[in-house]
C-alpha cells in the first residue's frame, strides 16, 4: 500500500523516470544489498536520465533534420573526400556553436553536404542545443507567405533565438529584393549571438555575384563569412552509394 501511495505521488510531481525506477527496485531482490543512499541515488539518475531522453527527442522533433540519423561517429573519410579529421573532430564538439561562429559546407551535388550539416545538427541537439534545418528556397516562401499573414515578427524572433539554424541549398535559384532583405533581416538578428550552418554547391567566392545587389552583399556576406569555418567537400557523389552515410 505504501508503495502504490509512493508512486502515485512521485507521478504527481511529474517524477516518471524516478517512479519507474522505484517501481522496478521493489522487484529485485539485489536492491535490499544496497544502501538508501544508494538506492536513491539509483533514482536520481533515472529520472535525471529519462528527462535528458525526453529533452533530445524534443529537440530532435523540432529540429525536422532532412537526415534524421546523421551522426558525426558515421562521417566517411575516404573516396577522395579529403575531409580534415581534425578539424571534423573539432566541429563535432560544437565548441563553434558555443562561440557563435558559422559553418559553410560546399561541394557538388551529392557529395554529402545536407548528411554532414543533419550530423552536426544531430550533435548540437545531443548537447541540447536548439536546432532548425530548412531548405533555403523553402525559408523564403515561409518567409513571404508570412509577410502577408502577418506573423513575419513572431517568425524571426523564432529563428533569431535558435542555437543552430541550418540553410540548406543555398544559391539554386536567383534571389529578389525581398528575399534579399529578409535574408539579411534573419542574418542581422543572429551574428555575433547564434551559429548558422550554410551548405552549398556555389563556392563562396560566388556568392557576392549571386547575391547581385552590391551593398546587401556585403552586408550579407559580412555577417555569414566573418567568423566562419570552411569545409569543401570532394570525391564521387555518395549517392552511388545506396544510404552511404557522409
Amino acid at each position: 500500500m505504501l508503495m502504490e501511495q509512493t508512486l502515485r505521488t512521485l507521478k504527481a510531481l511529474r517524477l516518471p523516470g524516478m517512479a519507474a525506477a522505484f517501481e522496478e527496485q521493489q522487484h529485485q531482490a539485489a536492491m535490499a544489498e544496497l544502501s538508501f543512499d544508494e538506492r536513491f541515488g539509483l533514482l536520481v539518475e533515472r529520472e535525471h536520465a529519462w528527462r535528458e531522453n525526453r529533452r533530445l527527442t524534443r529537440l530532435l522533433r523540432e529540429a525536422k533534420l532532412k537526415s534524421s540519423q546523421a551522426c558525426v561517429e558515421d562521417i566517411r573519410y575516404g573516396n577522395g573526400r579529403k575531409l580534415d579529421k581534425s578539424l571534423m573532430a573539432q566541429l563535432s564538439t560544437c565548441q563553434w556553436i558555443h562561440q557563435h561562429q558559422n559553418l559553410v559546407l560546399t561541394g557538388a551535388t551529392g557529395c554529402g553536404k545536407t548528411w554532414l550539416a543533419c550530423a552536426f545538427g544531430n550533435a548540437a541537439c545531443r548537447q541540447g542545443l536548439s536546432v532548425v534545418y530548412v531548405r533555403t528556397p523553402r525559408l523564403f516562401e515561409e518567409l513571404r507567405i508570412a509577410h502577408g499573414d502577418g506573423s513575419f515578427g513572431k517568425r524571426l524572433s523564432t529563428l533569431a533565438k535558435t542555437d543552430l539554424l541550418i540553410l540548406d541549398d543555398w544559391g539554386l535559384a536567383p534571389l529578389n529584393q525581398a528575399e534579399r532583405n529578409d535574408l539579411l533581416e534573419v542574418l542581422d538578428d543572429r551574428v555575433g549571438t547564434r551559429s548558422t550552418l550554410i551548405t552549398s554547391q556555389l563556392p563562396p567566392a560566388h556568392w557576392h555575384a549571386y547575391l547581385n545587389d552590391p551593398t546587401l552583399a556585403d552586408a550579407i556576406l559580412d555577417r555569414v563569412l566573418h567568423a566562419a569555418h570552411k569545409v569543401e567537400l570532394t570525391g564521387e557523389s555518395l549517392r552511388k552509394t545506396e544510404k552511404a552515410p557522409a
